[in-house]
């Protein structure tokens, strides 16, 4: 039995093909019939999609293909009710921001996303399987400048898992071009599996004048094992973050310090909303009341970016301007 569709979509779009004439005879096309019709689920909302089809008029040509909307397309995959937009959303808050899958889903709900942990990880499948298509045609042209202009490449390799347990994503790039070469789901973070990912690169026989990596174990055994003489350095930013682990901690401690000082401002707005009438002192108190809740939400990126030391200071900036209104208000007084 065919379940009630979930989605309720605020309106239908009708898409059309780009090209309104016949490629061969130049005729114009017409419309002969809906290619496909389904509901997507977008970041900004969720739309009712009609791709409509378009054929040649022209009798007496011989192209009969069916044209239609190279856009629409675009919007998602084939058997996926999620537009792109999700997708590439769910994959960069796995691996730009690492969230969990109960994170992300969390995320999305909040952005009035019917999603479920399930799917979450349907996605991020298709998602990790879009990154290992996505390496370029003129990927050979590309490498090549490289080569040129740098004498050889930097490789980098990283892994991320999604969740404990499941299948592990290693990419490998090109450091200085920024080009995807690899990207491969393994069972295992066994040396002996990611040999057989870049024993194939090293195969290309560009040369290679270095590997960097978040200092792995398995990692660094593969590659001493299929490029004993090229160069490895461990990743600078991860370098950083490991010695900045006590200091991290420190900030985080003064982070939370600092936070639990100021929970108490829903009592202030509580009063300013029982007020009787709106003062320009309930409109100035709003204001602050509004800054310091920015100041809760306020985070950072560690070890360049520490989230308490951005606190400390923008309280540090409220305080000061608080203390401001009261001296003038003070002088205005005498």
């Amino acid at each position: 039995m065919r379940t009630k569709n979930r989605l309720n979509p605020v309106e239908s779009i009708y898409y059309t093909p780009e090209i309104t004439h016949c490629p061969k005879c130049e005729g114009k096309l017409t419309y002969c019939h809906p290619v496909w019709r389904k509901t997507i689920s977008t970041l900004k909302g969720e739309f009712k999609v009609i791709n409509l089809g378009y054929r040649c008029e022209n009798n007496s040509c011989d192209n009969h293909i069916v044209y239609r909307s190279a856009e629409a397309e675009q919007l998602s995959m084939k058997h996926i009710t999620y537009g792109m937009d999700v997708i590439a959303h769910i994959g960069h808050l796995r691996f730009k921001e690492h969230k969990t899958r109960l994170e992300i889903t969390d995320i999305l709900t909040e952005k009035q996303i019917k999603i479920s942990e399930r799917q979450v990880q349907k996605l991020y499948e298709r998602y990790a399987l879009l990154l290992r298509s996505s390496v370029e045609e003129n990927t050979k042209e590309i490498l090549e400048k490289v080569v040129e202009e740098s004498d050889g490449l930097i490789l980098s390799i990283d892994g991320v898992q999604p969740e404990k347990g499941n299948e592990t994503l290693y990419v490998i790039r090109e450091v200085l071009s920024g080009t995807v070469l690899a990207a491969h789901n393994l069972k295992s973070s066994a040396s002996q599996e990611l040999v057989g990912i870049i024993q194939p690169i090293i195969n290309w026989g560009y040369p290679i004048q270095g590997f960097i990596s978040d200092g792995q174990q398995s990692i660094r055994l593969a590659i001493e094992k299929v490029a004993p003489n090229i160069p490895y350095q461990y990743c600078q930013f991860h370098y950083f973050k490991d010695i900045a682990k006590p200091l991290v901690e420190k900030d985080r401690k003064l982070k939370t310090n600092i936070k639990k000082k100021l929970r108490g401002i829903r009592d202030i707005e509580r009063k300013i909303e029982e007020s009787p009438s709106e003062s320009l002192e309930d409109e100035i108190a709003s204001d602050y009341v509004a800054a310091i809740r920015s100041v809760l939400l306020e985070d950072g990126k560690p070890p360049f970016e520490l989230p308490g030391t951005r606190v400390y200071e923008r309280t540090k900036s409220i305080k000061d301007s608080i203390e401001k209104c009261l001296d003038k208000k003070g002088d205005s007084f005498t």
